[in-house]
């Protein structure tokens, strides 16, 4: 496998709103490069992603997809790296395959969009099963796991550019977190991190450095997670689906204060 690259370094002039030389400084820049996704050969999607933690990335896109349903259906995974990106060679089973088959398309994603290149509306709003894990999280677990985030974000710590998606146990402390320019991919990779290592989700609950849309929230569900807290806002549509699956979702969550959704009435 090619030596994966988060950071680049880059030269910039620092301007000010004085006259005058403007101080040359470099500073490491988070990397965004295509990443083309191939199962057994076909050409299944292409999303922006920082080349980091590919094989984590490779299972959990996977299992987002429901191409896959354990960490053991994916047989060989090479991550090569081209002129103009990197290339994800995943090998299947064939049943496997005929899933990819059936539903590939030609998908050019950018790092902010986790629904490009669904061409249906019935594929995006897509039926999901009931989250049926259950776990006690006291409002002080949150806050501390908040506390503690930022000291594991090693990559947006360098860039100021990184999302982070963490794994906590019940008790607030943080047992896992992946990085990615993309909120979506960070997820992905949390998740194929969490199932290579045998980590149970269900045991514990996500935090994400993110505002909460519908796909953040479709991925918590298919990893049958059973709370997922984001420290931006949750669009209308994320709350409904993950109070219809059973996903506890807090959002808006800041060092003082948090919104727990609350069932909608009328």
């Amino acid at each position: 496998m090619a030596v994966e690259q988060g950071t680049q370094p880059i030269r910039f002039a620092v301007l000010t709103p004085n006259e005058g030389s403007a101080e040359i400084v470099e500073r490491p820049i988070i990397v965004e490069a295509p990443v083309a996704i191939e199962y057994n050969g076909i050409g299944y999607a292409v999303m922006m992603a920082t080349p980091i933690d590919l094989q984590d990335y490779a299972v959990g896109f996977s299992l987002s997809e429901g191409l896959i349903t354990h960490a053991e259906d994916i047989l060989a995974l090479d991550a090569h790296r081209s002129e103009l990106g990197w290339i994800l060679r995943i090998q299947v089973p064939q049943k496997n395959a005929e899933k990819v088959i059936a539903r590939a398309r030609q998908r050019v994603s950018e790092s902010s969009c986790g629904l490009c290149g669904m061409d249906n509306l019935e594929e995006v709003m897509r039926p999901l099963p009931p989250v049926t894990a259950q776990i006690d999280v006291a409002d002080v677990a949150i806050f501390s796991a908040l506390s503690a985030l930022r000291s594991y974000q090693t990559l947006n710590a360098d860039t100021g550019s990184a999302h982070a998606a963490a794994f906590c146990a019940p008790d607030g402390a943080i047992v896992m977190t992946r990085e990615d320019v993309g909120r979506h991919n960070a997820l992905d990779k949390l998740i194929g991190a969490l199932t290579r290592a045998n980590i149970n989700i269900s045991t514990g609950f996500i935090v994400l450095t993110a505002r909460c849309s519908l796909e953040l929230v479709q991925k918590t569900i298919l990893a049958n997670c059973p709370m997922l807290v984001t420290i931006s806002a949750a669009t209308d549509l994320a709350i409904n689906i993950a109070q219809k699956s059973g996903l506890r979702l807090v959002s808006l969550a800041r060092a003082d204060s948090a919104l727990a959704a609350m069932p909608q009435t009328g």
